[in-house]
């Protein structure tokens, strides 16, 4: 089938040729693009876009849909509804209530920077509101967790267990578990929880799907469980049932690279394949709001500086296997140190891929130093970050860096200076915010480079709304291996949004007040509002 869409104002994506207003699919691929003067005669469904700006689908580079949609049946320990540890203790309260004997009781999204009582909740809160039945909280970076009294029983943690490789077990002045566990020490509690069902979570991804559809986002890259096994399966099935958006999957490689039948064919990579597994997923320290991102200069009023979590070996494996298979390596890196670390060693190698992807992506990037920058733009590594962090995560940012190294957070538009891949995503569920895979906040941050609260987080790094929209889209699907995705040009799916707003034209500030009016995948309208 033929359509062609006329009277819009096209914003392509395609540096060569960023606006149009009419543009012609057929079979789901754009085969012509410019404006409707230069047309050409066409029998094609003609379909009137009304003026409305028009941008391509939003590919959000890096996020967790499996564990978002998970989220969704939980605690959302995040205001408006839970502001402090108290009104945490009355849901965690309701659920005990409703809850059956021996159930875990899970919530996401807690930030103790956005409660009342300006600190962490701990086993001891947990206990009061559920004394006997085990509390699991998420906090929003997803790198800390916080458990309750019979948790930690049932796990077996005791003041005795050391900390594990790449984790660290909290402890109260006395050296007692006080609840929390950073990084790899999240494990100790994983495999003694029950799960969602595989057919749940199937059912929970597709109403995820449904979500981010309404959002604009037609492609998502799944960045890994952070328990063991892979999600390939899931998506297959999901995309059965009504799930849309094409998919790029990261494995956690700890949980596999000891695994001799772990596999990734060449099949199953397909740049045109709607979901595909696209390589291996490393973490290399934790987060700037947790204090765990492993850092040159400490955290601020402490000698604080994070802690590395893979070790040389994992790394040295996932080479061998990256380059045996040709798939791509992604690497969780917040700090400095933690950039430099992943960034000298892959520097050293050549591009074992076939060029449809970068070979090493970084994910993060807080305080990435000049030679990362340098050495990233001349192998071309691809940077991805998340502008949302800061944004919304202010207080505990605040609390952690001093006013003037918060400007220079997360530098956006140095990194574009220096040459470097970039290009931005959410990190969905892992940040405070209440609809954490919403497109329009993450923008407005880029554009604006202050916090939701209005604080000045850099404005010499702000980006314009043309380049932010690109890094959005283009960038993204090309540092995930979106083959034919990404920008509005011929060749290309026709996936696409149309706007409430001219995102070109309105005020900055105005940004999140955008709304999604419909939605296209391969030029079929699938959402409109």
């Amino acid at each position: 089938m033929t359509k062609a869409f006329v009277n819009g104002k096209i914003f392509t994506s395609n540096r060569e040729d960023l606006y149009a207003d009419a543009m012609i699919v057929q079979d789901g691929v754009i085969t012509w693009i410019g404006t409707g003067e230069e047309m050409p005669e066409t029998a094609a469904e003609t379909v009137d876009l009304g003026g409305k700006t028009v941008i391509p689908g939003f590919v959000d580079a890096h996020m967790h849909p499996v564990m978002l949609a998970e989220y969704s049946k939980q605690i959302a320990c995040l205001p408006p509804k839970v502001n402090s540890i108290e009104e945490l203790k009355q849901e965690i309260r309701r659920v005990y209530n409703e809850s059956e004997e021996g159930q875990w009781i899970c919530g996401w999204g807690y930030d103790e920077g956005k409660y009342a009582e300006k600190r962490s909740p701990n086993r001891w809160d947990l206990d009061e509101a559920s004394p006997d039945k085990p509390v699991f909280l998420v906090r929003s970076c997803e790198h800390i967790r916080c458990v309750n009294s019979k948790a930690l029983e049932i796990a077996g943690i005791t003041r005795d267990t050391p900390d594990p490789q790449g984790g660290e077990i909290g402890r109260d002045e006395n050296g007692e578990p006080n609840g929390i566990l950073r990084e790899n020490a999240r494990d100790l509690v994983l495999p003694y929880m029950k799960h969602a069902t595989h057919e749940e979570t199937v059912d929970s991804l597709v109403d995820l799907g449904d979500l981010l559809i309404s959002q604009g986002v037609v492609a998502v890259s799944d960045m890994g469980n952070l328990h063991e096994g892979g999600n390939y399966e899931l998506y297959e099935e999901a995309a059965k049932k009504g799930f849309r958006q094409r998919v790029s999957l990261y494995y956690m490689w700890d949980y596999f690279m000891d695994d001799p039948d772990f596999n990734i064919t060449p099949e199953i990579m397909d740049y045109r394949k709607r979901i595909r597994i696209a390589g291996l997923k490393l973490i290399g320290d934790g987060s700037i709001s947790g204090q765990t991102a492993w850092l040159y200069e400490p955290y601020m009023g402490s000698d604080n500086v994070g802690l590395p979590v893979y070790s040389d070996e994992s790394l040295e494996k996932a080479i061998v296997y990256a380059k045996a298979h040709g798939c791509q390596i992604s690497v969780h890196a917040m700090g400095g140190r933690a950039i430099d670390r992943v960034v000298d060693r892959m520097y050293t190698e050549e591009d074992w891929t076939d060029g449809g992807a970068p070979y090493l992506r970084v994910e993060h990037l807080t305080e990435p130093s000049e030679q990362a920058m340098k050495k990233a733009a001349e192998k071309g590594f691809a940077f991805a970050t998340q502008p949302i962090f800061e944004y919304c995560e202010i207080e505990t940012y605040r609390a952690n860096m001093d006013g003037e190294r918060l400007k220079h957070l997360y530098p956006s538009k140095t990194m574009l200076d220096r040459g470097v891949r970039l290009c931005f995503s959410t990190d969905a569920p892992a940040t405070s915010w209440a609809t954490p895979s919403d497109p329009f906040p993450n923008l407005k941050s880029a554009v604006t480079r202050k916090a939701y609260d209005g604080s000045d987080i850099g404005q010499e790094e702000r980006v314009d709304m043309e380049t932010a929209i690109i890094l959005y889209t283009k960038e993204a699907a090309e540092a995930c291996g979106f083959a034919g995705l990404g920008q509005l040009a011929p060749g290309y799916d026709a996936d696409f949004v149309i706007l409430s707003d001219d995102l070109f034209a309105i005020p900055p500030e105005d940004v999140d007040r955008v709304n999604v009016l419909a939605t296209y995948i391969q030029g079929d309208c699938v959402y409109e509002r």
